[in-house]
C-alpha cells in the first residue's frame, strides 16, 4: 500500500474503527486513542497490507488489544493504590514555616516574588530577572528590601509569638522604595 493509499485507507476507516472501538471501551477518548495508536502501527507495515486482505480487520485486533493491555495495566494500578495503606497522618506546616509564609505575604509582590524565586526555588539573580522582565539591579534592590523586611517581620514574630506577621490594615503604602510600576525610584 502506497502512502496516499495508506492516507485514503485512514480517512475512510479511522471514524468507522473509532465508533466501533467506543462501543468497546465505553469511552470515546480512549477509543481514538488506541485507534491512532493502532494506526501508527501500522503505517510501518503499510507495504504489506495488500498482501493480507484485510487492514481494517488487522488495526481493529491491534486497537483492542491495545485497550485490553491499558484497562489492564489500569486496574493493576487501581488494585496496588488499594492495597497500599494511606499515611495514618500528614503533619501539617511547623510554627516556623507558618512564620515564614505569613511573613513573605506581608512583601509587596514584587519583592515577595524576588524573594520566593531566587530563595526558595534556587533560581540566580540573572534568572530571576529574566522571569520576571525586571533588570538585574531591580532584581537586587527587591531581594536586598525583602529580605530587610522578613527579618524585621520574623524577628517581630520571635519577640511576640501571639503577634500577626501580617501588617496592621490601616498602613498605607509601604516605604520600601518601589512605584505601582515596579521601578525602583
Amino acid at each position: 500500500m502506497t502512502e496516499e493509499e495508506f492516507d485514503a485507507f485512514y480517512a475512510a476507516a479511522f471514524p468507522r474503527l473509532t465508533g466501533q472501538l467506543y462501543a468497546f471501551t465505553g469511552d470515546h477518548g480512549e477509543a481514538q486513542d488506541v485507534v491512532q495508536e493502532a494506526f501508527v502501527r501500522a503505517w510501518d507495515r503499510r507495504r504489506e497490507f495488500l498482501a493480507e486482505g484485510a487492514p481494517e480487520a488487522w488495526i481493529r485486533t491491534v486497537a483492542i488489544r491495545l485497550a485490553v493491555s491499558r484497562w489492564r495495566r489500569a486496574r493493576r494500578w487501581l488494585e496496588l493504590v488499594r492495597r497500599t495503606a494511606p499515611p495514618e497522618h500528614t503533619p501539617g506546616p511547623g510554627p516556623e514555616r507558618a512564620a515564614l509564609v505569613a511573613a513573605l505575604r506581608s512583601l509587596p509582590e514584587a519583592q515577595r516574588m524576588a524573594v520566593v524565586l531566587h530563595h526558595l526555588c534556587d533560581l540566580s539573580v540573572e534568572q530571576v530577572a529574566s522571569e520576571t522582565g525586571a533588570p538585574v539591579g531591580t532584581v537586587k534592590a527587591r531581594l536586598s528590601r525583602g529580605r530587610t523586611a522578613l527579618a524585621r517581620v520574623l524577628s517581630e514574630d520571635a519577640a511576640d509569638p501571639a503577634g500577626s506577621a501580617r501588617p496592621p490594615d490601616d498602613a498605607g503604602p509601604s516605604d520600601d522604595g518601589e512605584r505601582e510600576d515596579d521601578h525602583v525610584r
